[in-house]
């Protein structure tokens, strides 16, 4: 009793602020067995994908079947007692409730019947996701338009009569009201919610897909998201923030890929200008065609006009590079300045010693004598495109919410995330890195290369250092030693200007052969003070090649890859479409799935993204909330409540109204 006493005394002022809101013991008592009860309830879902890369039709799809949970479910429940067909329909109606509910009113011809049926289905369903979570956490989860009748029927004893009558007439006045397709959507939308406690991205919502603003608007919706920034996201924030640099490599990415809808269509940036640029100062481009075109997407003489424009914005990128390049020896990219190594005469390059032949030669906005200039004309379109980017409001909500729920990387109970590597040397030393004139490595440099991404957004005047800091993100791009890029160099003039395949190389980080090692696994982990005998790296970034039997589980289970391949061009490369990391309270599993069709086929013919789990780590005693990051949070509260009780029942705080004794 006298430790407690001597606690209470050393947290006399912190108690007297706790007592404002538990200002009686019974008050302390009932936060103490809520809490106790809470962090004695199963751990929560936790689901990790990384490398989304714009296919926002494919990643709707499984934020819908939340990875194949829900059909498991589905076919836990029902698999004894509904065929394959119904059990298919059920789950693409939780999917896509409003699409899938239209189809089915023009099908079936006894709806009421239907709804009945369906609504006890869904609500049997939902029992189930629900059952590991307070009743309090359930119902905040509802839609608050049927919050009350939602806990009803999920509470409801349906063995008594009275209890089965009372259900039944609630869904018969559901029905007869023609309130049950609201009321299901209401149910669909609370099952998906509940299956999945909380989701991490690992980076690269960005680049290649078609619609990578409609990903960001899913995640913005979503209840519980955190993102470990890739090095594509990195370049849009960076272009939100300003960089020349970053918004001409934006445009370049979307180019290349015949991607410039994102642009204009999800963010209202005003490509008109380079277009007029483009057209007025560049001939045929045919090796600058997007790489890769839906024959149905774009007509020629648009493909023309987009060659065109890519060419134009990659000149300016490399002269904006080179600029960035020179104000930042400590990048040691020298080897990147390739525009002064061109013989215009000859049609050469020259890069690290030897000459290689150029496949374009036309440079009508290059001066031989200077080559890194901007054109006036160049000058003034980068001046408007700075503008639109810093101008558009859905891109800047965007990078909002990247910057309030992402970071460089996250310790996330017992877990370390992030999406590239921590660069290493090849004997296992972490790498230093120079960033505005502080040399760091390791954990310092995550946490020094987190803090001048953010810099370099919000800090608001146009200073040196705000230039450093947007320098400083196009490093992260492609930096040597950028813990996002993870490569020796990014090769994009060699991919655009010279047929030799060898010169496209990109050395990957020793991090990557280093990491594969329990040790150094383990050193890693180490390094971010956490638990070495349960923590696991969780990664993106590099594609895995399931296709070659490359497995994605590494280091004795240490480390884990989960890029396999969401995005399409990535797809002949894995062998797969993409991986969902599942962590619960059993422990881990690694969903891998095909590829997706379509939203429409997905409705019409209930067809489900099939994906296979491979179960690589389980827990002997199921894991509680206790053991997690939150349960730490309310272990600690529940100390502190402990506290103020003692002082509470000694008499050292006084209760703010009479209770009696306890």
């Amino acid at each position: 009793m006298s430790y407690l006493t001597d606690e209470v005394k050393k947290n006399r002022k912190y108690l007297d602020l706790l007592s404002k809101e538990y200002p009686t013991i019974q008050s302390v008592c009932t936060e103490i067995i809520n809490l106790r009860a809470i962090i004695n309830l199963p751990k929560g879902t936790e689901h990790f994908m990384s490398d989304l890369h714009g296919e926002h039709e494919a990643f709707k799809h499984i934020l819908n079947n939340c990875s194949g949970v829900i059909r498991e479910k589905v076919d836990m429940l029902y698999g004894d007692t509904l065929d394959e067909e119904t059990r298919s329909e059920i789950c693409t109606l939780i999917y896509y409730p409003e699409q899938k509910l239209q189809m089915i009113k023009k099908e079936k011809a006894n709806t009421d019947n239907w709804y009945m049926i369906t609504l006890q289905r869904l609500l049997k369903i939902c029992k189930k996701v629900a059952s590991k979570y307070t009743r309090s956490k359930v119902r905040k989860a509802m839609p608050k338009e049927f919050q009350y009748i939602i806990d009803e029927l999920l509470h409801a004893e349906y063995g008594e009569e009275s209890q089965t009558m009372y259900y039944t007439k609630i869904m018969d006045t559901i029905i007869n009201l023609h309130n049950a397709d609201a009321f299901i959507i209401a149910l669909s939308s609370l099952i998906k919610r509940l299956a999945v406690d909380r989701l991490h991205i690992v980076g690269d919502i960005f680049d290649r897909g078609p619609r990578p603003d409609l990903i960001m608007d899913m995640l913005m919706d979503h209840h519980s998201v955190d993102i470990q920034w890739g090095n594509h996201d990195i370049l849009w924030m960076g272009a939100a923030a300003g960089s020349s640099a970053c918004i001409a490599t934006v445009i370049n990415n979307c180019a290349s890929f015949n991607r410039l809808e994102v642009l204009e269509q999800g963010y209202g940036i005003n490509l008109r200008p380079l277009a007029l640029f483009a057209e007025n100062h560049y001939l045929n481009c045919e090796n600058f065609a997007p790489r890769a075109i839906r024959s149905e997407h774009t007509a020629q003489k648009d493909l023309k006009l987009v060659a065109k424009m890519h060419k134009a914005i990659a000149i300016i990128l490399f002269k904006l590079e080179g600029a960035v390049i020179k104000r930042h020896p400590e990048y040691d990219m020298e080897n990147r300045l390739l525009l002064d190594k061109i013989d215009f005469s000859k049609g050469t390059v020259t890069i690290e010693g030897k000459s290689y032949p150029m496949n374009d030669t036309f440079f009508p906005t290059i001066n031989e004598a200077d080559p890194y200039a901007l054109t006036s004309e160049e000058k003034e379109l980068m001046k408007d495109l700075k503008q639109s980017f810093r101008e558009s409001t859905h891109l800047n909500e965007h990078v909002r919410f990247l910057y309030s729920h992402g970071s460089i990387y996250s310790c996330f109970n017992q877990n370390l995330l992030f999406h590239g590597c921590l660069p290493m040397e090849e004997n296992g030393d972490f790498m230093e890195v120079n960033v505005n004139g502080t040399v760091a490595k390791g954990k310092a440099l995550m946490d020094l290369a987190d803090s001048t991404a953010r810099q370099a957004y919000f800090h608001m005047e146009e200073t040196k250092y705000k230039r450093s800091c947007c320098d400083f993100m196009w490093y992260l791009w492609c930096g040597k030693r950028s813990p996002l890029f993870g490569r020796s160099k990014m090769t994009t003039f060699e991919r655009l200007f010279i047929e030799d395949k060898s010169t496209w190389t990109e050395a990957k980080n020793p991090y990557y052969v280093v990491s594969k090692q329990e040790e150094f696994a383990v050193k890693i982990i180490r390094e971010f003070g956490l638990n070495e005998r349960v923590s696991h790296i969780i990664n993106g970034h590099v594609p895995v090649k399931a296709i070659d039997g490359e497995n994605p589980i590494r280091a004795n289970g240490r480390l884990i890859v989960i890029d396999g391949g969401f995005c399409r061009a990535y797809q002949p490369t894995t062998g797969i479409a993409g991986y969902t990391l599942i962590y619960n309270s059993y422990g881990m599993r690694l969903m891998s799935h095909q590829p997706f069709e379509s939203v429409d086929k997905a409705i019409k013919n209930n067809l489900d993204i099939q994906s296979n789990s491979t179960v690589f780590e389980t827990i002997k005693e199921r894991m509680k909330v206790m053991d997690t990051d939150i349960g730490t949070e309310l272990s600690d509260k529940i100390y502190d409540l402990s506290l103020l009780l003692n002082a509470y029942r000694d008499g050292l705080i006084k209760q703010k109204t009479n209770e009696g004794h306890y």
